[in-house]
C-alpha cells in the first residue's frame, strides 16, 4: 500500500502538499453503512480539514447490489433505464463539474437512496438529482455515457487494488513521507477514533476548529440533520433544533421533514 505506486493515476495537487496528510475514503453509494459514514466525515472536515486533503474513492461492488438498500423500486417518476452501475457512473459524471459537486450529489444520492426511498438505479432519478443540485444537466448527461467516466472508475478501481482495499466504507491515510506506508482503517467507527489517528498521524496534539455559522454550514453542505448540526456545534438536540427555528422563522431555511428523520437546507 505504497504511495510510489499510485502517483501516475492520482496526482497531487500543489495546494495538498501545503496539508501534512492526505486521506482517501471508500464508499459505496449503495452501501448504508457509508451513508451512515458521512455525518462523521462531515464533521471531520469542519473541525480538522486544515490538516489533510480528502480524496473520495468509489468500492462499488456490481456483482452484489443490495437491493435491500432500494425500497421504492416502483418509484412513479423512475424511468425503465435500471441498471446498479449507474449511481457510480452518476457520481463520476457529477465529478466533472468540480470536487464539491461530486461531494454534494453523492450526499444527495444518499438522501434520495435511504430516507426518500427513490430508485437511485434508474438514469431519470440521477438526472433529477442533478438539476436538484444545479448541475449543468446536459454537460451531465453527455459525461454520463462518455469513456471518460467509464475511465475514472477504472482508476478508482486500480486505486482500491493498489491500497487493497476490499470494502466500503474504508479510510487509508498518508503523511508527508511518500514512502511510509498508508494506514488503512476499514469498517465504520465512532468519531473519537478518526480523531486520533488523524491526531496520530500529525505527530503532535490537535484541536479543533471552531465551528463555522449556520449561514456557512449551510453554504457548504447542501441539506443537514438536526443531529449533524447538534454534533458539530457540541450542543444537545434540542438546542440545536430551537436555533434551526429561529432559522426558519427568519426565512433564511426550509425544512425537508422525511419518514425517519429531519433535514434542514438554505432556503432557496
Amino acid at each position: 500500500m505504497n504511495r510510489e505506486t499510485l502517483l501516475e493515476s492520482s496526482a497531487t495537487s500543489s495546494a495538498s502538499l501545503s496539508k501534512p496528510i492526505e486521506i482517501y475514503v471508500f464508499v459505496d453509494p449503495l452501501c448504508m453503512n457509508s451513508w451512515a459514514l458521512q455525518p462523521l466525515l462531515r464533521r471531520l472536515q469542519v473541525e480538522y480539514e486544515r490538516f489533510f486533503t480528502l480524496k473520495i474513492v468509489l468500492r462499488t461492488s456490481l456483482t452484489k447490489t443490495n437491493s435491500c438498500c432500494f425500497i421504492n423500486m416502483d418509484d412513479a417518476k423512475a424511468c425503465t433505464k435500471n441498471h446498479p452501475a449507474f449511481p457510480s457512473i452518476a457520481l463520476k459524471a457529477a465529478e466533472f463539474q468540480g470536487k464539491r459537486a461530486a461531494f454534494r450529489f453523492l450526499s444527495k444520492l444518499f438522501e434520495y437512496t435511504y430516507l426518500k426511498k427513490r430508485n437511485v438505479l434508474s438514469f431519470s432519478v440521477l438526472v433529477e438529482i442533478a438539476e436538484n443540485l444545479g448541475l449543468d444537466v446536459d454537460e451531465f448527461i453527455l459525461d454520463f455515457s462518455s469513456h471518460h467516466v467509464l475511465r475514472s472508475l477504472q482508476v478508482d478501481l486500480h486505486l482500491a487494488n493498489e491500497m487493497e482495499v476490499e470494502d466500503a466504507p474504508s479510510f487509508v491515510f498518508f503523511n508527508e513521507n511518500i514512502e511510509d506506508e498508508g494506514l488503512k482503517v476499514n469498517g465504520l467507527h465512532s468519531y473519537d477514533i478518526y480523531e486520533q489517528i488523524l491526531e496520530e498521524m500529525v505527530g503532535y496534539e490537535i484541536t479543533p476548529d471552531a465551528p463555522p455559522t449556520l449561514d456557512e454550514l449551510f453554504q457548504r453542505f447542501d441539506s443537514l440533520s438536526t443531529n449533524e448540526i447538534a454534533e458539530i456545534y457540541n450542543i444537545p438536540e434540542k438546542a440545536a433544533e430551537r436555533e434551526l427555528k429561529k432559522q426558519l422563522l427568519l426565512q433564511k431555511i426550509e425544512r425537508l421533514p422525511l419518514t425517519n428523520m429531519t433535514l434542514w437546507r438554505k432556503r432557496r
